[in-house]
């Protein structure tokens, strides 16, 4: 909690605006950052505590200016489990822009696609995730001021975000589908057998980030949207090996069809 308020009044120095939503980029998705207008750029090795972000793809900064009119905070770049952070330390952005009174939060992400109606390139609104990191970021003492003990997970999802994010693709003339998301330990891309597991379990998607992050934005009463761009088939869905340079591609292809949807869905969030 200590090092959050050092990180919190940091950047209540730096900052001319205080955030109202905050945003976290997945692989491949960091161009969306240098469309924020009026930003105030803030590499996180300037900020006290703050986890270095060491995976390809992502940028390491914070972002904080307008989308649409809204004040924003974008995370171009998270701290993964799998780089050695603890949970803490990789919800520890979610933590500060929080305790800076942001109130709802947009997470993105990389995943690997288990629904065989999916195809690569396809844009995925998380409505549950199953948590196999094998961690949970609540776990240690409960801080009260950031939310109680055993908070609820059952609207992790915000329904009413969700509603108008398809209502947003509509107008911008695509499908968004949704899907259950499965955030696993990583570093390593799931075997074939894993992927059947997952499915029969009731996956749709897999990756190696996000479910913490939304835990810990659940806990502090945040309202949450969560968007997948499913990258590649999960390992056994094709006849092929996965690799992170097809990730990043695939995330680098789509980014105009991302960013205009963002977009529309920044302008429309209200607490």
């Amino acid at each position: 909690m200590i090092n959050v308020e050092a990180a919190v009044l940091e950047l209540k120095h730096q900052l001319p605006l205080l955030p109202e939503i905050g945003i976290v980029l997945g692989s491949g998705l960091g161009a969306f950052a240098d469309t924020v207008d009026d930003a105030t750029v803030i590499p996180y090795s300037e900020i006290p505590h703050w986890p270095a972000s060491t995976a390809v793809g992502h940028a390491g900064k914070l972002v904080v200016g307008r989308i649409a009119g809204q004040l924003v905070a974008v995370l171009a770049g998270r701290a993964h489990l799998y780089e050695g952070y603890t949970p803490q330390q990789a919800t520890f952005g979610v933590r500060v822009l929080g305790s800076l009174g942001v109130r709802s939060m947009v997470f993105t992400n990389a995943a690997g696609g288990i629904n065989p109606d999916y195809q690569p390139g396809d844009l995925v609104l998380i409505t549950d995730h199953i948590n196999l990191q094998g961690s949970n970021p609540l776990v240690g003492p409960n801080h009260d001021a950031w939310g109680e003990r055993f908070p609820g997970m059952t609207f992790a999802y915000t329904p009413a975000y969700r509603e108008m994010a398809q209502r947003r693709a509509a107008e911008l003339g695509f499908v968004l589908p949704t899907g259950v998301y499965a955030g696993l330990l990583g570093p390593s891309y799931e075997t074939p057998a894993e992927i059947r597991y997952l499915r029969a379990i009731g996956a749709d998607l897999v990756g190696m980030s996000t479910v913490a992050e939304v835990i810990v934005a659940a806990h502090m009463r945040m309202k949450v949207l969560a968007i997948s761009c499913v990258t590649n088939m999960a390992a056994g869905m094709l006849n092929q090996e996965l690799n992170h340079e097809e990730v990043l591609e695939t995330g680098r292809q789509q980014a105009d069809r991302f960013q205009k949807l963002l977009r529309a869905i920044v302008a429309n969030l209200h607490d």
